[in-house]
């Protein structure tokens, strides 16, 4: 019997990198031995010390509902530390708790998105941007970015983008899935351009060669900002993010918290805290790794044949032109994997201009990227 499902839910794509993930997963339970590269979680342990907090906060009974907006000394925590990297005093009346960084992002794009309103989405673009606009009721416009410029975002052509029904601008830096790192002159002209800015800064302190990640903050206190711990101190399964938004917006993201999640966790919150306090040796070394890796999957995957204009600047992807082993990403991504036990996600995840692109993750150690590229080189189309 069929059922009259809500058009919001049909609305939302299957997310590709975990449908790839999934059937990774049956082909390990049928034995086979599957690398990993489709999905975008650090290999690395959190923080001992996040951990041990999390542990002692659940043994003293810290079990129970926080202030919807967090609890202040993890506030107090993220606002100081977000200050020091974006170079802005940030205040902690400005910051909300959440579960995870998707969280933050439904809250906000909740509050700016109406019916029919539109949602402009640099692209290739990680997929759940249209799917949260698209929940919310808007519609994705997509501006395409250039490979052979680092996937750095055109002011002009958003602003060309722009219309009466434009409710806001979403913009990751470092990007996933092209690693592109936006400079701090595009993010002051993006935010300049009458509309909100909603800036992704998930992956902000994985950068290479040295580089920084500028932030929206920066720009105007009139943005929105997300992040989190997930990919900064490898902390995926605490699921634990922030917001920070213009003082205007607190209050009703805060009802909106109130009623949709209630708080964060509170023994993760402490795990927060401490991990914003002695984290910084595990950033350090997940970042020499993927540079590592980078260098590595970089020089293995030209090799083989696959085109990447330009390496990435930041997170932990490489994004590779795989145009001349077939234009359908899904079907190569999941040939390889069926053939190869090789796990990475088809460029079709992130919107029509990544199609014939493949995303091949850095978490995973330098030994299973060489036996992936050897691997590979049986598989792919000759």
């Amino acid at each position: 019997m069929s059922h009259p499902w809500a058009k919001r839910a049909a609305s939302i794509q299957p997310f590709l990198a975990m449908e790839v993930m999934e059937r990774a997963f049956e082909l390990a339970r049928a034995g086979a031995r599957v690398i990993h590269l489709e999905i975008g979680e650090p290999d690395f342990p959190p923080p001992r010390e996040a951990v041990d907090a999390c542990a002692q906060a659940l043994l003293a009974g810290e079990t129970h509902y926080t202030d919807s907006r967090g609890v202040a000394e993890l506030r107090e925590a993220i606002a100081a530390e977000k200050s020091a990297r974006a170079g802005v005093a940030i205040d902690p009346e400005r910051v909300l708790v959440t579960s995870g960084t998707s969280p933050a992002m439904l809250l906000v794009f909740g509050l700016l998105v109406e019916p029919g309103a539109e949602v402009l989405i640099p692209t290739p673009h990680y997929p759940c941007y249209p799917n949260f606009a698209r929940f919310c009721g808007g519609v994705p416009v997509f501006v395409p970015t250039d490979p052979t410029s680092g996937y750095q975002v055109d002011v002009d052509a958003v602003r060309r983008a722009i219309g009466p029904r434009t409710a806001c601008l979403i913009v990751g830096s470092p990007a996933n899935p092209t690693g592109a790192v936006q400079s701090a002159e595009t993010l002051a002209a993006l935010a300049g351009l009458g509309v909100p800015l909603v800036s992704d800064e998930i992956y902000d302190g994985l950068v290479f060669d040295g580089g920084h990640a500028p932030s929206a903050l920066a720009a105007s206190e009139d943005g929105f900002v997300l992040d989190g711990f997930s990919k900064r101190y490898a902390m995926t399964g605490f699921r634990l993010g922030f917001a920070i938004v213009p003082s205007a917006a607190l209050r009703p993201l805060q009802v909106m918290q109130q009623n949709l999640f209630i708080s964060a966790n509170h023994f993760v919150q402490r795990a927060g805290v401490a991990a914003l306090a002695h984290g910084e040796a595990t950033r350090r070394a997940m970042l020499a790794a993927y540079t590592r890796r980078r260098g590595l999957l970089v020089e293995g995957l030209r090799k083989l044949g696959f085109e990447i204009p330009v390496p990435p600047a930041g997170a932990f992807y490489v994004f590779a032109d795989a145009r001349r082993f077939g234009s359908d990403s899904r079907r190569l991504a999941f040939d390889l994997l069926e053939r190869a036990h090789v796990a990475v996600t088809p460029g079709v995840d992130f919107g029509a201009a990544g199609e014939g692109f493949l995303r091949f993750s850095l978490s995973a150690p330098d030994a299973e990227i060489d036996e992936a590229l050897v691997r590979l080189a049986r598989a792919l189309p000759r």
